[in-house]
Parts: C-alpha cells; structure tokens; sequence
C-alpha cells in the first residue's frame, strides 16, 4: 500500500465515502450513508440476480428490449457487490482496509457500470426509435448476432472509456502528521488541475451529456409519432425504457452537477465552488451508487397488472409484452393479409366480369369490350 502523505488535505472529503475513527459516533451523513447502501444492496442485489433469472429461466421469446435489460441487471449486480466494502468503511471507522488494488478495482469497476449503464440505454432508445419510425429497417437490422457484437462492443468501450478512474485513485495515508495509521481510497490527481479537469470533464461528456442527448432525440421522435399513431404493441416496451431513462437521469444528474462545479472552480483558481463539489461529492456519490437497485423496483411496478396471473413469472410476462421484434412481424403480416385480400377481391371480381362478358356474348350473339377491362383488372397495382 502506498504511503502518500498529502499537506494540506485537499482531497480527504473528495472521497467517495468519507470516514471516521473508530473513536467517534457515526456522523449524520454517515448515518445516511451507510442507510442508502444498506436499501441499495438488499434491494438491488437479490432484485438484479432475480431479473437475470426471469430472463434466462423464464422468458421464452427473448426481445433486443429483453437483453439489454438482463446485460442491465448484471452491470448493477456487479456494482452492487462492493456495497459490503463500502459499508465497512463508513461502519467499521478504521479507513480503508482492502489494500491499493482493491481500492482501484472496486472505483473502477462503479465507473464501468456508469458507462455501460447508460450506453445500454441509449441502445434501447435506439431500438425503440427504430422499432417505430423505421419498422421496416428495423427487421433488417434486428438479428440476434448483430445485437451480441453491438453489446460486446459496449462493454469494451465502458472498460476503456473507465481507465482514468483507477490512474486517479490512491489508497493514501492522510494522518500521518496526526500519528493515526488510517489509510483512505481517495482521488489523487498527481497535483495537476490538467489532470483533474480531465477525468471529471470526460466522465460528465461520455458518461452523460452526449449520451442523454441522444437518448432525448431518440425518444422526442417516438413520442412525436406515438401522439400520432397508436403502435400498441410497442407503447408498453417505450413505457418501460423510459421509467429506466428517468431513473438513471435522477440519480445520476447531481454527480454530473458536481463534476461540472468542480471543473468550473478549477479553472477560476480552486474558488468557493470547488470547495463546495468537494464537500458535497459524496453524497452525490453514495446518491448515483444507489441506481444500480431502482430497476427491479421500476419492473414490479410496471409488472403489476401480471403478478396476481403469473406469480413470480411475472417479469416473464412484463419482458414478453415489451416483444418488439414480434409486434413488428404481427404488424408486417397483418399488411400482408391486407393486401392478400385486396388481390382476392380484384380477382373474384374480374372473374364475375369475365363470366358476363361471356354470357352476354352467347345470348345477345354480341362481342361486347371486355379484353380491354380484363387487361386493365389484371394490370391493376
């Protein structure tokens, strides 16, 4: 574990979960702290594996929607498996006891979940926009092969795009003036403003600003065309992702916030609004840590109508409703059989035609114009 001793203390309330030692009661916002990891994890975890259950166990017809919320509910499982290291340094009051490489894995790994968290969306947003402004296109696109390399490629990009994250963490020893041999995860920039402008702007344009506009321009062209037109079969899948996009733009938009405030006291000289990112960065943090667990809880609610039918096939069911993939195919036979039965009518009648023209020629002794009304029924688009 590196000994960094760092004088002044800029970055001691910049941690992600501020502590205490043992000697002293929990704070209050400490206290607050450790509730939200406490709901967090028991809400989220064992929602999130039932979520990846449901999906793999119980859903039949596996819509784009479908997978992309079950790679969902992995990213905040795994997220959420760092709760118990966070709560013992909030409630154990002896800093960070998991060593350097722990400290960079557990941030590194928050940070990939943020990325591929709202890329994931963006994705369904992207499949939604298609579903109902190009169905048509859609079906071509829409292949279960296509869709792995796309998420595959998610994921790697979320795991490169995080790299800054362990580079500008350090399992530092800020006491060591004070005697106390308590060692804290906190940022550590190398003293560079540069630098720390760098991560907190990179994390607030790729992890939110280009992402979320897109996801709103997807999004105001389906809302635009659903006030339209209903496509029945697809309002509950927009219903759905955007209880998803809702949450992650609550709990995420205060971090982005303080990202921005910090930058912006950065660049006018650590002014009284760094001060204030930094002091209100951990909460902000322990608030977006908590959007890994609201899924599951958006899913049951959504699920509602289908618990009493399904029981816990419930979320089966919801999954099954969001079918994208099979609205669009019913959609695309329903024309057909429409334009199946315009052709029948056009044929049944020219036959009636055909069938006059012949009586009235054996009875009149008469060779009336029909050739010419057959040629144009059977030319007909």
């Amino acid at each position: 574990m590196a000994k960094v001793a760092v004088s002044p203390l800029p970055d001691l309330s910049n941690s992600s979960f501020s502590t205490a030692t043992s000697s002293r009661p929990l704070s209050a916002s400490q206290q607050a702290g450790v509730t939200i990891l406490v709901l967090a994890f028991l809400l989220g975890f064992p929602g999130n594996l039932f979520v990846v259950w449901s999906v793999l166990c119980r859903v039949r017809h596996r819509s784009v929607t479908c997978l992309l919320v079950l790679n969902l509910a992995v990213a905040d499982a795994l997220v959420l498996l760092s709760a118990p290291l966070f709560l013992r340094l909030l409630a154990g009051g002896q800093g960070w006891e998991f060593g350097t490489g722990m400290c960079k894995s557990v941030h590194y790994l928050c940070c990939v979940n943020m990325y591929v968290s709202i890329y994931l969306i963006c994705l369904m947003s992207l499949d939604r926009w298609l579903a109902v402004i190009r169905p048509f296109l859609s079906q071509k696109l829409r292949k279960k092969s296509t869709l792995y390399i796309i998420m595959l490629g998610i994921w790697i990009m979320a795991f490169l795009m995080a790299l800054p994250m362990p580079f500008y963490r350090s399992n530092m020893q800020p006491y060591l003036k004070k005697n106390i041999s308590i060692y804290l995860c906190n940022p550590y920039h190398w003293n560079s403003v540069n630098h720390e402008i760098f991560q907190y702007l990179m994390e607030t344009l790729l992890g939110f600003l280009i992402p979320f506009t897109f996801i709103v321009l997807c999004y105001g062209a389906v809302i635009c065309r659903l006030r339209g037109a209903m496509f029945h079969g697809r309002v509950k899948g927009s219903l759905l992702i955007l209880l998803i996009i809702m949450a992650f733009a609550v709990f995420w938009l205060p971090y982005h916030v303080i990202n921005i405030l910090q930058v912006i006291g950065l660049l006018q000289g650590r002014s009284h609004l760094y001060i204030v990112a930094q002091s209100t960065r951990p909460n902000v943090t322990a608030f977006a840590f908590f959007s890994s667990s609201v899924n599951p809880v958006l899913y049951v609610f959504a699920g509602g109508p289908h618990i009493r039918r399904a029981g816990l096939g419930f979320m089966a069911r919801l999954f099954e409703g969001t079918n994208s993939d099979r609205s669009s195919i019913s959609g695309r036979r329903s024309t057909i059989h429409t334009s199946s039965s315009v052709l029948t009518r056009m044929s049944v009648r020219g036959m009636s035609r055909k069938k006059s023209c012949v009586e009235m020629e054996q009875t009149m002794g008469a060779k009336p114009n029909c050739t010419e009304e057959l040629k144009t029924l059977t030319t007909m688009p």
